[in-house]
């Protein structure tokens, strides 16, 4: 009875989404007054909510509530668009907003990602990124100084993509990916308004120039339910969009 019970929630929730009783982007009533709608106890309640969730029908965020999703983002590691870029193609609007940007020293693991030594000087910018509103994207950039100089001093809500081409006459080359899921650790979960050790893609990408040059590496911690992967593979000697 139980499993039926919350399958007739996520049914008729998803009905009512689909008829447009909530407009998208916004709050569903409080789960008190859901349990009351249902006649089901809040432990019920929250399992159906949690397989919309899981389905990307609606979201949560910490202290608000839950929210009608917006559709997730496609995302194309093989297409060379920035983030603003990426989302204005798709009819999305984008944000960026700095946390921080500051000179720090570089970790074993990170020199070794950067090809520089152990304790030599980084620039790090961390930035969240929101679409349509939403916070989706935590991200920690880690720049050679060496290529950028004086680049802190830019306004970096911009593409770094177009920053790098503007004013340091660099582009990017090749460039290497991994995509990780793991829980969201505690130092971005707070900028995403969610819980840390929420489900989360966690994306490490190492950029080089077009000398092959490794310029910077990007550590992205992405809401799980806010993009899906999208890879389109062209043939050989097809040109790129």
């Amino acid at each position: 009875m139980k499993a039926l019970t919350v399958d007739v929630i996520c049914q008729t929730l998803s009905n009512r989404i689909a008829s447009g009783d909530f407009a998208v982007g916004g709050r569903l009533p409080s789960e008190r007054d859901l349990s009351e709608q249902f006649s089901t106890t809040r432990i019920t309640l929250r399992e159906a909510l949690g397989q919309l969730e899981s389905q990307g029908v609606i979201y949560r965020e910490l202290r608000r509530g839950w929210f009608i999703a917006p559709p997730r983002l496609a995302y194309d590691p093989l297409l060379r668009s920035h983030f603003h870029a990426m989302a204005e193609q798709q009819g999305r609007t984008a944000a960026t907003e700095v946390l921080d940007a500051q000179r720090v020293s570089a970790s074993a693991r990170l020199a070794q990602r950067l090809a520089m030594t152990e304790g030599a000087e980084v620039y790090r910018i961390r930035r969240l990124r929101r679409i349509d509103g939403r916070a989706v994207l935590y991200v920690e950039h880690y720049l050679n100084p060496q290529y950028f100089p004086e680049l802190l001093s830019f306004d970096l809500t911009r593409s770094l993509t177009t920053l790098y081409q503007e004013e340091y006459g660099i582009s990017y080359g090749r460039v290497g990916f991994t995509m990780l899921p793991m829980p969201l650790p505690k130092f971005a979960a707070p900028a995403l308004k969610v819980a840390a050790g929420s489900p989360s893609l966690f994306i490490t990408r190492i950029n080089r120039d077009r000398h092959d040059r490794i310029i910077d590496c990007d550590y992205e911690y992405w809401r799980y339910d806010a993009l899906y992967i999208d890879v389109q593979v062209r043939e050989e000697g097809q040109a790129s969009a």
